[in-house]
């Protein structure tokens, strides 16, 4: 039956029936990353365990009261209705209304306190999953989709910030509710109790059959809504190149793809949490019909009393309201549970760490040298990136990198910036390894300035100042002067206050890499790896560039990818990139009256 309902919504690509038939191999090691995940949260809520004690018991104090209700109904009814006599039921009344009072303001004060517990934890959560982020190498994020991270810093980190809010709650109140109810219906009839707990084994079952579909089908909807945000990431961030090649039909096209699989493992997801309810309610419905079935028969016998079949069937329903609660938030602490694996997930993968570190007081003057460096990437086995790479640049000197697309030009900068630290050899800055650097250390010691600089969405000064957060306003302005983007900054609306939005996509290429050289003038750096920034810029843009770049580059050691012959001319030395391997290194003249590589290139117009 099922089979036929399934088809027509393409529930087969999602969940396959032999994955549901087979017995789940994986089903202690699932239990136990649940344990550990349940830990980790507990271990945030450590902070704030006594209010969250205080929050238990008043709880406690709401599941009593909820009991109590139920019973003084049931005494006034025995007492004062059924006899007529109505002397004392005044003050039983007031009881009963202090009683739903007291539920009331409990109920309020557990929740109040308990949103506060949440919101501290999430807000601790999100912060460390921030930063540690912050302390991730380039290589994580080489390979992750940014759409992907971002959506376990919002969506993930929502589901367990809904669950804390009130499923926590729910579910402890439910467990005291459930366990007070039995004991009371336990002391009242023990037969009508039987008769109610008869609908606890379906429920099992029901449960069984319906958890053990939803609980793989919401992981593959917490991926798949990954999936779909990190192509939305990927296509806005690249909409020009899309408009560019006129790929608007294919990156539609993958987006159907993605939203259509979130659709369907969400619809399944969805329709299998929604059993839950429907089919508690059909057995709490039958429940209630045979607990007044029978308590009608006993009450004519004599066997109870009017008032207790009124008690025992509020607690019927009392006794069921529970399990629907807990039936139902199942799937919430399933959705958590889920988001929260793939949090912890990030927060598990390794930081960079500076292992071994020297003391490096001396001042650093900017003499590099690079010792027979090898490096690939992760995952690229044998094929190496660059092989027995061995070069020195001088303190002071410009050393300017050519070579075709893929030849290792800037891998040897970002070796040298220890983004990536190499597999062999050994890269030396003033004669100190640079792995026994701290890497903080190391990278205040070096700017770049690249062929697509990045700017945030912040004003032009802080865009100038994120070079060195400590620098006055006067220092801002005396760096774009010398940049010479000062007299553009202050043909903007609001001068040096203006926000640049969308990457600074209201200024241009070439104002961009004007305020990119003022933040590496501000930065003051020993070293400067420059992705050499004229390449696509107009004439008259170009020389505004170029003389920005002789103050950043005057008396420091600059590496230069080099995309024209000018660049190569006025370079101390030249490093001739070819297949990973430095195949020639020297003066540009002298590669010249070698007739090797780099005349080559020079012959092919290649510079």
């Amino acid at each position: 039956m099922f089979d036929a309902i399934r088809r027509p919504f393409g529930y087969e690509p999602v969940i396959r029936k032999e994955d549901l038939k087979k017995k789940d191999s994986k089903k202690s090691e699932r239990a136990e990353n649940w344990q550990s995940t349940l830990l980790r949260i507990w271990k945030l809520v450590d902070e704030h365990r006594l209010l969250l004690m205080t929050v238990l018991a008043l709880v406690f104090v709401s599941s009593a009261l909820a009991l109590l209700g139920p019973y003084l109904i049931g005494y006034i009814i025995d007492e004062f209705i059924v006899p007529q006599t109505f002397s004392g039921m005044g003050t039983v009344i007031f009881w009963l209304i202090a009683v739903y009072i007291g539920h009331s303001v409990s109920l309020y004060l557990q929740n109040y306190w308990m949103v506060g517990i949440a919101q501290a934890v999430i807000y601790r959560m999100r912060t460390r999953l921030f930063e540690h982020l912050q302390r991730l190498p380039v290589s994580f994020f080489d390979k992750r989709q940014h759409g992907e991270l971002m959506s376990r810093m919002t969506n993930d980190i929502e589901n367990v910030s809904t669950t804390l809010n009130s499923t926590f709650i729910q579910v402890f109140s439910s467990i005291l509710t459930l366990t007070g109810t039995i004991i009371i219906m336990l002391w009242l009839s023990p037969l009508l109790t039987v008769l109610t707990l008869v609908i606890i084994p379906m429920m099992y079952v029901a449960m069984q059959w319906i958890t053990k579909r939803t609980g793989r089908l919401y992981k593959e909807q917490q991926q798949a809504i990954g999936e779909l945000n990190g192509l939305i990431e990927e296509s806005i961030s690249g909409q020009k190149i899309v408009k560019a090649f006129s790929q608007e039909p294919r990156v539609m096209e993958e987006f159907l793809v993605k939203s259509e699989n979130l659709r369907r493992t969400g619809f399944w997801a969805w329709t299998f949490a929604g059993f839950i309810p429907k089919v508690m309610n059909f057995l709490n419905n039958g429940s209630f019909a045979i607990v007044a079935g029978v308590g009608g028969i006993l009450a004519l016998n004599g066997s109870i009393s009017i008032g207790v079949i009124v008690i025992f069937t509020e607690y019927a329903r009392q006794f069921t309201r529970p399990l629907n609660d807990l039936a139902n938030q199942f799937n919430t602490v399933l959705s958590a549970i889920a988001g929260a694996e793939r949090v912890f997930s990030i927060m598990g993968e390794t930081e960079e760490k500076d292992e071994i570190v020297l003391n490096v007081d001396k001042k650093l003057h900017g003499m590099v040298e690079f010792d027979d460096v090898s490096f690939k990437y992760e995952g690229a086995e044998e094929d190496w990136t660059i092989r027995n790479v061995s070069f020195a640049v001088g303190v002071g000197q410009t050393a300017a990198l050519v070579g075709a697309t893929g030849a290792g030009k800037t891998t040897i900068m970002q070796l040298l910036a220890r983004f990536y630290d190499a597999a062999e050899g050994q890269i030396r800055l003033d004669g100190t390894p640079i792995e026994a650097m701290p890497r903080e250390t190391l990278r205040k010691q070096i700017a770049f300035v690249l062929q697509d600089p990045f700017l945030f969405e912040e004003t032009v000064r802080e865009n100038i100042r994120y070079g060195r957060l400590d620098a006055s306003d006067d220092e801002v302005v005396e760096a774009a002067k010398r940049s010479n983007a000062h007299d553009f900054i202050e043909a903007l609306p609001f001068g040096y206050d203006t926000v640049l939005k969308g990457d600074g996509s209201m200024i241009s290429q070439g104002q961009k890499q004007l305020l990119s050289i003022a933040r590496a003038l501000i930065a003051d750096p020993v070293i400067l790896l420059l992705d050499e920034a004229t390449s696509s810029i107009d004439t008259v843009t170009e020389l505004k560039i170029q003389e920005a770049l002789e103050h950043l580059m005057s008396g420091r050691t600059s590496f230069v990818i080099a995309h024209r012959l000018n660049t190569v001319r006025q370079a101390d030395l030249v490093l001739v990139m070819e297949m990973g391997e430095l195949v020639e290194f020297g003066k540009q003249q002298d590669l010249i009256d070698k007739g090797g590589v780099y005349t080559a290139m020079l012959a092919d117009a290649k510079l």
